[in-house]
């Protein structure tokens, strides 16, 4: 069964971007079968520098992550930031990467669905769990 926001749940999200960046993701750089980064956002509202630990599927040099927020029906912050403000960074594996966000559409987006889909179970749940379309966002390796 696929997870649902509780206390523990908003606890490790919490925690799990220092544990990641403390460890060059040798800890908490794999979840639930899926390798994890780090994307750092520029909060739309406040301007402030927003990070929080993804799970994502590679695509090339680019990467690939998911708004689900476990089925909720309001999107993540991190996707209303990059919405705003697209330009943004990733850390993966102790390397920081500059990369700009758009979202998938089409026969990519439906593509990328099945394959986290395939990797992971638990998102065509979180999918039922909401009204929303929720995003597939490709995040692009651009130049520094």
């Amino acid at each position: 069964m696929a997870l649902k926001r509780n206390i523990l749940v908003e606890t490790f999200w919490k925690i799990h971007p220092a544990l990641v960046r403390v460890s060059g993701g040798r800890i908490g750089g794999n979840v639930v079968g899926m390798p994890v980064l780090l994307l750092n956002t520029t909060g739309r509202k406040s301007g402030a520098s927003r990070s929080c630990a993804l799970t994502y599927l590679a695509a090339g040099d680019d990467f690939v992550v998911f708004g689900s927020c476990l089925g909720e029906q309001k999107h993540p912050a991190w996707w209303l930031n990059l919405e705003a403000k697209p330009d943004a960074e990733v850390e993966v594996g102790g390397e920081r990467i500059a990369v700009r966000a758009r979202e998938a559409e089409g026969e990519e987006r439906e593509r990328l669905w099945n394959e986290v889909v395939g990797v992971n179970a638990d998102y065509s749940e979180y999918q039922t769990r909401t009204t929303r379309r929720i995003p597939v966002v490709v995040l692009q390796r651009r130049a520094s």
